[in-house]
């Protein structure tokens, strides 16, 4: 009867030594809500790991659609928001969800359709024009559909185009409702052109004979920022293992380390942190 009491105190007492005993580096991670690009692209797998050496912080990634993402974010589901669309990033903070966007990087989209070019795009520089002559021509276009920050920013265009794609809905315009990546597999499967990250393409291998035909437009810059979930809404937010990670991205060390990250050679994602004009 004594052996079983002092085995049972011993398990209690090891119970409370091990709800006391500091955080493992296994233990400290963050959750970080997050889009398509960011990982499909291959930069989280480059990025993470010097950070995670760094600060012993894991950091586990959701990436899906912007759209998703916030309303993941919003739901206390994350620590860190980082995705690409500033207008619904300020929105989010603005209504109280984030403490403060922070700028982080930039890159730019781009328009991919097959070399046959039934519109007769002709590597053009003018996205505008570019989805005029799609619609005109009624040729086939794959759209993410999903309300990630791609899909808002072609939304935009093709309203801007003076373009309805609401009524050419499941006729030429097409929605695929998935990423970047399955969106490009549907696209290349069909002919058909398709908007694009350009780091997203870059990473991708499933290109048949499909290339960039528009590129270079002022239209096309695609700035993302990050934001820390605010512990007012969600008490469960990581604080400072949260903000450790944003001050990373934007540290010099952060910064660079972005910079460095390329595909075949080409710089993928430009530093923007502390810059008015690429935010």
């Amino acid at each position: 009867m004594v052996c079983r009491l002092l085995i049972a105190a011993l398990i209690t007492l090891l119970g409370l030594l091990a709800e006391r005993a500091p955080s493992t580096a296994q233990d400290k991670f963050i959750i970080v809500q997050s889009t398509t690009s960011t990982e499909n692209s291959g930069l989280f797998k480059y990025l993470l790991p010097i950070f995670t050496a760094k600060t012993g912080i894991e950091v586990r990634v959701v990436a899906v659609g912007t759209g998703q993402a916030i309303r993941n974010a919003q739901n206390g589901d994350g620590d860190v928001l980082f995705v690409h669309s500033k207008a619904d990033e300020e929105k989010f903070v603005a209504e109280g969800w984030g403490v403060k966007r922070v700028p982080v990087m930039y890159n730019d989209f781009v328009l991919v359709g097959p070399a046959s070019d039934p519109a007769s795009l002709t590597k053009s520089s003018d996205v505008l024009g570019a989805f005029k002559k799609i619609a005109s021509a009624k040729a086939l276009f794959v759209s993410r559909g999903d309300e990630s920050g791609t899909h808002k920013a072609e939304l935009r265009l093709w309203q801007e185009a003076g373009v309805d794609t609401k009524s050419a809905s499941g006729t030429w315009y097409r929605e695929a409702g998935q990423g970047m990546g399955a969106t490009l597999n549907t696209a290349v499967g069909m002919g058909a052109y398709v908007f694009s990250d350009r780091a997203t393409w870059s990473a991708f291998k499933n290109r048949g004979n499909h290339l960039i035909l528009v590129e270079g437009d002022k239209r096309l810059f695609n700035p993302y920022g990050v934001i820390l979930v605010n512990p007012e809404k969600h008490p469960k937010v990581k604080v400072s293992e949260g903000q450790a990670f944003i001050d990373w991205l934007v540290s010099p060390e952060g910064q660079a380390a972005i910079a460095s990250f390329k595909i075949d050679g080409e710089q993928q994602f430009f530093p923007s942190a502390g810059r008015l004009d690429a935010n």
